[in-house]
């Protein structure tokens, strides 16, 4: 009976989320001298945010991007508001000017997996993201110029490219260790 609920949470976990547990956990402990398998950092959530400025005078831009972000994320999205007023740019507060997604768990995991895998391999004349977009605490920004290097978005439907920001959370306490943790996962970084 035992082996049996093991090997159907096994068939669970999303491919990532097991290379974690059967790599990653080993390689940290031994490369930081953990001693115990909690103190080895792990991803806490994914946050995607498109940016939209151009929602104040196409207010149809935001269903698109919605659209967008719903297909690549597979959750619905929130729309940010405008917290202050700027005359020069026409922007009243509570205007809506952007969306956002945070992924966990599951959902998280198949997407840093799709991320790595599929979506940066296809950007032209890629060479790995940047080594210094972290924050300090073991957290990584990325931004992507188009929506279009995701397969779930189809080129015949994108009425205009829009950027991408996309940034990975962890638990992990500093830069090195967040960045030897997306490294074990596969995240391609620029060499030097």
């Amino acid at each position: 009976m035992g082996s049996k609920i093991v090997r159907q949470e096994s068939a669970n976990l999303s491919r990532l989320k097991e290379k974690y547990r059967r790599d990653v956990v080993p390689t940290m402990m031994g490369d930081f001298g953990y001693s115990n398998v909690m103190q080895v950092p792990r991803l806490e959530k994914i946050v995607i945010n498109i940016g939209l400025g151009e929602a104040i005078q196409n207010p149809k831009a935001l269903e698109m991007a919605r659209k967008d972000l719903s297909a690549i994320s597979g959750q619905y999205p929130v729309t940010t508001r405008a917290k202050k007023s700027i005359a020069s740019f026409k922007l009243r507060a509570g205007m809506p000017i952007g969306m956002i997604v945070t992924l966990r768990g599951r959902r998280m995991y198949e997407f840093l997996d799709r991320l790595i895998n599929a979506v940066l391999p296809r950007i032209r004349d890629f060479r790995g993201v940047p080594r210094n977009s972290f924050d300090g605490r073991g957290n990584y920004s990325l931004g992507l110029k188009d929506q279009l290097s995701f397969p779930e978005i189809s080129y015949d439907e994108v009425e205009k490219a829009r950027g991408l920001e996309v940034t990975i959370v962890t638990t992990a306490n500093s830069e090195e260790e967040g960045r030897r943790l997306l490294e074990l996962l596969g995240m391609p970084f620029m060499r030097g």
